[in-house]
């Protein structure tokens, strides 16, 4: 199972938030992701790699080529996740403006 720290740890990274922004539009392959970047085969590699080991994309083969797209599900977790916490804040505050309105 994945965890929220890999979650969150794999979308810390600016070039991975560019990778899954440009796999949220439809699978690519290394090279695809790798055209036009300054970044190259073997870094957009390894990003890929953690994003794997977080659940965020998944990798299929295509011929030599290897393919990835973003699985949804972590993201989902990582949304119910903020909501949750975004609930707990919104009930700590409304119960600090009770008490110092009283």
């Amino acid at each position: 199972m994945v965890t929220a720290r890999l979650i969150f740890a794999a979308l810390a990274d600016e070039t991975r938030l560019s990778l899954l922004q440009r796999l949220s539009r439809g699978p690519r392959s290394i090279t695809q992701l790798s055209e036009g970047s300054s970044i190259s085969r073997q870094a957009v590699t390894k990003h890929l790699k953690v994003m794997q080991e977080a659940g965020l994309v998944r990798c299929s083969r295509q011929g030599r080529e290897s393919v990835f797209q973003v699985d949804p599900t972590p993201l989902r977790q990582a949304e119910d996740y903020l909501n949750q916490v975004s609930a707990q804040w919104d009930e700590a505050l409304a119960r600090l403006k009770a008490f110092v309105e009283d």
